[in-house]
């Protein structure tokens, strides 16, 4: 089977991480329970005519891929594959409230039509003029793994030898409320919001798109490989470093073989439980990272997860930002990504160096 490369890198999220080297420039907000994105020009990348008919999501998901094709110095790619836990949230929100406040009648189709979750994969088809494969996943947590594993596999199996892969999903302000209300987002009176040291439930909320490209060679930009991808729905605490550690083995590897954990901690004091025991136990002497108070919590962040993992890799460095202990490695070659949101949709994704 043919192996799969990370050839290319684009990232849109709450730190500049579109055009600095690694995270270099990342702050850290304690104070807000949303936040807001770093956005990049967006004239510089699309026709302004067609940036005020589109929704950020989308705008960040072809800047994102943009990013990404022009590291790995391609034009086109063989499919386009992305996952979204929300999809075109923003849209479908105008849309709702079109009807509502129109009593039904005298519709636009227009946010209708963006509204739907495969507008982002349609929409950079449409300006790269590619017609292959593109698939959309919306599946909760894992919809960026559902769409890098199914890459995988069509690498491996040489359906395609270059793939497009993102996860995209954006903030709205109906939903962010609703959030709110159903107790997802901490409360507002709870600040400094510290991730690590969190006592109360809900996490704090972002959006982002993040892009790789996937090839099946390596070239001079190559960042790292994708060894294997692993999903479960559910899984209790004392179930994961089981889990972990058969998912090592079936790639010939230990626990100490890993030069690198990071781990989604969101500063939910439940959902958090299933890291803290891994970091407290399992990889108790591994350099351990996390992310989301950088990015925020949302349905796929894994994939901001992963563009840090790939940068750790090629940079061959874990900016102190991200670091939950001191420990480190003498040469960060393979790194493990282990995800989850309230105890459903655990990830495992295992990387190296080339």
């Amino acid at each position: 089977m043919k192996k799969t490369y990370i050839n290319g890198l684009g990232c849109i999220s709450a730190q500049k991480t579109f055009d600095s080297i690694f995270l270099e420039e990342a702050e850290l907000n304690v104070n807000d329970t949303i936040l807001a994105l770093e956005k990049p020009v967006y004239k510089d990348f699309i026709p302004p005519a067609a940036i005020r008919r589109m929704a950020k999501g989308v705008k960040n998901g072809i800047v994102a891929s943009t990013l990404a094709l022009r590291e790995a110095q391609l034009e086109t790619v063989d499919a386009i594959i992305t996952g979204t836990g929300m999809g075109c949230i923003e849209d479908s929100e105008k849309f709702l409230k079109a009807i509502l406040d129109n009593g039904e009648q005298f519709l636009t189709p227009t946010s209708f039509i963006q509204s739907t979750h495969n507008t982002v994969g349609g929409q950079i088809a449409l300006g790269l003029q590619c017609k292959a494969y593109n698939l959309t996943y919306v599946n909760g947590s894992v919809s960026f793994e559902s769409a890098l594993f199914d890459a995988k596999m069509m690498i491996e199996e040489g359906d395609a030898s270059r793939i497009l892969v993102g996860g995209i999903d954006e903030t709205a302000d109906y939903t962010i409320a609703l959030f709110k209300l159903a107790g997802f987002i901490k409360k507002e009176n709870q600040s400094p919001y510290s991730i690590l040291e969190s006592t109360t439930n809900g996490v704090v909320f972002g959006e982002g798109a993040t892009f790789f490209v996937l090839e099946n060679e390596i070239k001079e930009n190559t960042f790292a490989e994708i060894l294997d991808i692993e999903i479960f729905n559910k899984l209790e605490t004392d179930e994961v470093e089981n889990r972990i550690t058969n998912f090592l083995a079936s790639n010939d590897l230990k626990v100490t073989d890993i030069d690198a954990v990071l781990l989604g901690y969101n500063g939910d004091v439940d959902s958090d439980l299933y890291y803290k025991n891994l970091s407290n136990n399992t990889f108790l002497n591994t350099p351990q990272v996390y992310y989301k108070h950088l990015s925020g919590e949302y349905d796929t962040a894994s994939a901001f997860g992963l563009w840090l993992g790939a940068k750790i890799i090629q940079t061959q460095n874990i900016p102190d930002i991200v670091k939950i202990n001191a420990l480190e490695s003498q040469s960060y070659k393979t790194v493990l990504l282990y995800n989850q949101r309230n105890g459903v949709d655990h990830s495992f994704t295992l990387i190296s160096s080339c």
